[in-house]
């Protein structure tokens, strides 16, 4: 079932993506199909078919508005793992790098903004709508 839940997981991931490139509570998404990302044209030379499912993006208002974000998610796992086929979601300053101040973080190239989603086979909307939700708490 691989190439049935990859092609489900990249096109969840190219529709949140684009629905986060445009969220006034997003400050950046890196998502390298996305139309404008800095790895596009090798995404489209080398991934034509789409990437993967996992986006990374920054919360306005930095490590405390992305852990509120964390919390007030309803759909999303908080897991470290990927692809899975239920959508995982992360926030390395208070999980995997909880240890670090912000300073160390950015030395590291882990902003203290920084989610990293990686989506499942929900449909997108139902995704959309969780963030949206959880945005909404900020």
């Amino acid at each position: 079932t691989l190439a049935v839940r990859m092609e489900k997981h990249c096109s969840n991931a190219l529709k949140v993506a684009t629905y986060l490139q445009n969220h006034p509570k997003i400050d950046w998404v890196s998502y390298p199909s996305l139309p404008g990302d800095a790895q596009y044209e090798l995404a489209q030379k080398y991934l034509p078919d789409g990437c993967c499912g996992v986006i990374s993006f920054g919360v306005k208002g930095g490590r405390k508005a992305a852990e509120k974000f964390m919390k007030n998610l309803k759909l999303g796992a908080i897991e470290t793992h990927v692809a899975d086929a239920r959508t995982c979601c992360l926030h390395p300053a208070t999980t995997t790098h909880r240890q670090l101040s912000d300073a160390d973080l950015l030395a590291c190239g882990v902003a203290p903004d920084l989610v990293r989603l990686s989506c499942g086979l929900e449909h997108y909307q139902d995704l959309i709508d969780d963030i949206a939700q959880a945005l909404d708490t900020i």
